[in-house]
């Protein structure tokens, strides 16, 4: 669910995606989190001016390890509540789902080799033979059904447990067959179990290790990696393990530098104490790009920058003056400053590329008539004074994760001024800045916070869903019937066509009341010296195994600063629509 360097993604059910925001340069929690078409060449938008690569460089052999600096070290490596970046980014090497993202953005077989859908309500997975586990065990669907079931356990308060909403049982129907019943249809389920929702760990494993699972030892699942030593508060390493089922891993060890600071990771990168990362510092992309020692690359992230809004007792209760803020925001001040130029502002709360799938007509349904991103300070000081609340004073939450979240909430407090509105910062530590996504506490006295949020399926419901009635990212408690119904109704229906005809209209909705406000899409950043390449640019890293796809560059290094760039000429190149292989129905 979705920001951190970006803010944590947001949580999803619970939140599922819970994110761990802090747009470090960018997002939200997954929690809940977990997730779009940032414009090719400037051609969506207003100081766009990056290309879009579809992939890195094939490696020209193995190496034996290499470090990734992340903006925040993991409080727990618990699949269930793997809801933000420096979570996924993580685990999804080391523990891995019955179904898989791919670097393209589509759904493939994962740990089940098969999944169908005999009716609606049914869902079969067929297991691999022989999948090993790190603590030297072999998966069976009793580890399945045990590890979905802890998504479900109250005990557990997973992340991701609103995604198994709908679901009535998960039963063992064969050694290596799971059969899932729902209590009617639902067309996410099936796309979630390739993210962490979908995790499959060994039973044993997990319950010998008790309340320390996740925190240390081992995490007992089947990737191309293990864990290994974890220095608190400083590193983590993953070591290649030869009994994975699947293709080997290119690098013996992957280090994993927690450094909070953004210069400091910046600086990690351009002196060569790291060899890459994702969620690149927006104020870096300058440096990075033209130092000579790497390569900085953009790739598809299915990521909206938003203004959560987490309070409407007050005068954010008035869509009026959600409406003012979202006038009187200067979007493009923002993506050039805060982003680095690299994105688009926008007025939609979904990416244009979770649409890629939609008929031109449902498409153009679903952005015709949204508000325009450019600035009108006059209407806007007009809604607040016809609602009453010119002088009313609002806190938007503010931290030093990254810029794009200072200047985000800067932007709105210069924004708010100009309208009427008296907006006070409050500064929330980088660490602390999760909190906002999970802890309903942590938000008391906070009116709004930055919230980068990022797709863990290429489905516009994906974050359409938090606006229904007590949803986990629902923070300000939104609620309107019609649009639960419309919820309801595309979550039912597995024809895509159809369903995204039914999303057009939630996503008018959400646009018209503004339960967040939608500042500016981004793309995926990574940054790769010259001694690697071959890691997806794409925001699959959240829950493909991409650290097993890095090797050396060999000689010359990983190309020149355009190397694998694509002129994404089209709003919508490199994405494409998740289905579940051998279904006999769309998601």
């Amino acid at each position: 669910m979705s920001t951190a360097p970006p803010p944590p993604r947001v949580p999803r059910r619970r939140p599922a995606r819970t994110v761990l925001a802090a747009l470090t340069s960018v997002a939200a929690l997954t929690a809940l989190a977990a997730c779009a078409g940032p414009p090719r060449g400037g051609a969506d938008g207003p100081g766009a001016s990056f290309a879009l690569s579809a992939g890195t460089p094939k490696p020209k052999g193995d190496i034996d390890s290499f470090t990734w600096a992340i903006y925040a070290e993991p409080p727990t490596l618990d699949y269930t509540m793997a809801f933000d970046y420096p979570q996924n980014t993580i685990l999804s090497n080391v523990c891995e789902s019955l179904m898989r993202w791919t670097p393209g953005l589509t759904l493939e077989p994962g740990l089940a080799e098969k999944a169908t859908n005999p009716d609606p309500t049914t869902w079969v997975y067929d297991l691999r033979r022989g999948v090993r586990f790190h603590n030297g065990g072999t998966m069976t669907a009793d580890d399945v059904v045990f590890s979905l079931g802890r998504q479900t356990d109250p005990k557990n308060s997973a992340a991701w447990a609103q995604n198994f909403q709908n679901v009535a049982s998960v039963r063992k129907t064969g050694p290596l067959q799971v059969t899932v019943k729902l209590k009617k249809p639902d067309s996410q389920f099936p796309q979630y179990m390739a993210t962490a929702a979908g995790v499959v760990a060994s039973k044993a494993g997990v319950t010998a290790a008790g309340a320390d699972y996740g925190t240390s030892g081992g995490l007992a699942c089947t990737g191309p990696f293990a864990l290994g030593a974890w220095q608190k508060g400083q590193s983590l390493e993953l070591t290649r393990f030869d009994g994975h089922w699947g293709t080997r891993a290119k690098a013996g060890k992957v280090v994993f530098r927690f450094l909070t600071d953004p210069s400091a990771r910046t600086n990690a990168m351009l002196s060569g104490d790291v060899d890459g990362g994702y969620l690149i510092p927006t104020e870096s992309y300058g440096r990075l790009k033209d130092s000579g020692v790497g390569t900085l690359y953009f790739g598809e992230g299915l990521s909206t920058v938003n203004l959560g809004i987490t309070n409407m007792k007050g005068a954010l209760g008035d869509v009026r003056v959600r409406r003012a803020l979202s006038l009187a925001l200067d979007r493009s001040g923002f993506v050039k400053a805060g982003l680095g130029g690299a994105g688009s502002a926008t007025s939609s709360l979904t990416t244009r590329a979770a649409w890629a799938g939609a008929p031109p007509e449902v498409r153009k349904a679903a952005f015709d008539g949204l508000p325009p991103t450019t600035r009108n300070v006059e209407k806007a000081r007009a809604l607040v004074k016809e609602a009453g609340a010119t002088g009313t004073s609002l806190t938007v939450a503010t931290s030093s994760i990254g810029q794009d979240v200072s200047l985000l909430a800067t932007a709105v407090q210069a924004a708010g001024s100009e309208i009427g509105l008296r907006i006070n910062l409050k500064s929330v530590a980088p660490n602390a800045f999760t909190a906002l996504f999970t802890d309903p506490e942590a938000r008391e006295g906070i009116d709004m916070f930055p919230l980068t949020y990022y797709d863990s399926i290429t489905d516009p419901l994906d974050l359409l869903t938090n606006f229904r009635t007590g949803a986990y990212l629902n923070f300000a408690g939104y609620s309107d019937k019609r649009y639960d119904g419309l919820i309801e109704q595309a979550t039912a229906t597995y024809d895509k066509d159809r369903r995204l005809r039914v999303e057009s209209e939630l996503q008018r909705h959400a646009a018209e009341q503004l339960p967040w406000i939608p500042v500016a899409e981004w793309p995926t950043a990574l940054f790769l010296s010259k001694r690697i390449t071959g890691a997806p640019t794409t925001i699959a890293y959240m829950y493909y195994p991409w650290a097993a796809d890095v090797g050396a560059a060999g000689p010359g290094g990983a190309g020149s600063t355009d190397a694998g760039a694509t002129d994404a000429g089209s709003t919508d190149a490199g994405a494409t629509d998740a289905k579940a292989p051998g279904s006999g129905a769309t998601p």
